[in-house]
């Protein structure tokens, strides 16, 4: 068996992959984190977030939406000089406008409840053998993208939607050669 391709030789990438992909999270809190540094890897590559992720833990206040969300222009301005995340202005202020939106849906749907009602509670497991099978985006995505969207979140396209689907185990796009497609399935009916 084989390690899916993608996150070829680098030991973070690797551990990442390993541990932590395509494991099913209904922490909302950790959902929104991962939902967060998804917007912010628009454009760059995911081991990029993956070396500054501890530095965003730490300039986010360990990614707790009520800190965030109380953040004003000063704070954000603040965040905007640290070189040990991405400096982007619209992603942070996104972040800030996602904490109070994390907020208002986790006091009235749970945000959990909410983002894995897009795959009817469980995760969706693919049987993919290669790369050249796995979309980019899925009709689950789109609705998901557009969900978020209404409801003023930033930074979350489709394809966005679905890395994050994929990284927080809604889906199992782990490759059927993979040794982490079969551990990640039973770790889906555990749930």
């Amino acid at each position: 068996m084989t390690r899916c391709s993608w996150c070829g030789t680098d030991p973070l990438y690797v551990a990442y992959h390993d541990r932590e992909w395509g494991v099913p999270e209904r922490d909302g809190r950790a959902l929104w984190e991962n939902l967060m540094l998804e917007g912010f890897q628009a454009g760059l590559s995911w081991i990029t977030i993956l070396r500054k992720r501890d530095s965003f833990r730490a300039e986010f206040d360990g990614f707790d939406p009520e800190r965030v969300a109380g953040w004003d222009a000063a704070r954000i301005d603040r965040a905007l000089q640290n070189p040990g995340i991405v400096r982007h202005r619209g992603k942070i202020a996104a972040t800030v406008r996602g904490a109070r939106l994390f907020i208002e849906i986790e006091g009235r749907d749970g945000f959990a409840p909410f983002l894995w009602s897009f795959v009817g509670g469980q995760p969706i497991r693919n049987r993919f053998a290669g790369m050249d099978e796995v979309p980019a985006v899925t009709p689950e995505s789109i609705a998901l993208s557009k969900a978020l969207k209404t409801r003023g979140f930033g930074f979350c396209g489709p394809v966005i939607v679905y890395a994050f689907m994929q990284a927080t185990g809604m889906v199992n796009d782990h490759l059927t050669g993979c040794p982490r497609h079969d551990q990640v399935s039973r770790l889906s009916t555990a749930g």
